[in-house]
């Protein structure tokens, strides 16, 4: 293996252990640098170590956060079965499956929702956020190009952020007013899905019965 491909896989492998010891500091103090040498401390190296696995700051390491939870829910999913679900099924098991795997780093969870509403962070909130719709679109079987790529990932967005909000503050046995909030929105977006397609449907027959009235008659 090149020389250049063991430095990437030794710092892949620095950042994957300063993540993970950082995560245990994010409760107490916040997405903020100083997580970054608490994890060196725990893990017996250099603090300048960890800042090179994160030269950004605690703002790398949460966008390194959320995209290492992408990936831990996309290949949750791959062996789900999903084929075997209906569509609504597989979006709400996907939400349902990313929350789960999270709920050890809950507060971290927390704090990341906060720190993600201040104005300056708008732009790597977006991202994240897109991100995670489109693995979980993707994952689901969704293959589309063309319109509803975008409207898909911006529904699945208000369902995401809204039950992660939910979630955050449940207190019931195995989550379950999280989980049942859940299926409520998913509900109504299959009704609102179902509402539009019923209004293009009566738009094409107006569309048809229009041109009938403008076609000349023949007397």
């Amino acid at each position: 293996m090149p020389a250049t491909d063991e430095a990437l896989k030794a710092l892949n492998a620095l950042r994957h252990d300063v993540h993970e010891a950082a995560l245990l500091h994010v409760p107490f103090d916040g997405w903020q640098d100083k997580v970054l040498t608490g994890a060196a401390r725990d893990l017996g190296i250099d603090e300048m170590e960890a800042v090179r696995a994160f030269p950004g700051g605690a703002m790398e390491l949460l966008e390194y956060h959320l995209a290492e939870a992408d990936r831990r829910m996309v290949a949750a999913l791959e062996t789900a079965g999903l084929a075997t679900m209906r569509i609504r099924e597989r979006i709400a098991f996907a939400i349902r499956t990313r929350l789960e795997q999270n709920e050890p780093h809950k507060e971290a969870i927390r704090r990341a929702v906060a720190v993600l509403s201040l104005p300056q962070n708008a732009p790597l909130a977006a991202r994240s956020l897109y991100n995670t719709c489109h693995v979980i679109w993707r994952a689901a079987g969704d293959t589309a190009t063309d319109f509803n790529f975008y409207t898909k990932r911006m529904i699945l967005a208000g369902v995401y952020s809204s039950t992660l909000l939910v979630w955050l503050n449940d207190e019931s046995e195995d989550y379950a007013q999280s989980w049942a909030f859940l299926d409520r929105r998913i509900e109504n977006v299959m009704q609102f899905e179902k509402a539009k397609g019923r209004l293009r449907s009566l738009g094409g027959r107006l569309g048809d019965f229009g041109k009938l009235c403008r076609r000349p008659r023949h007397l």
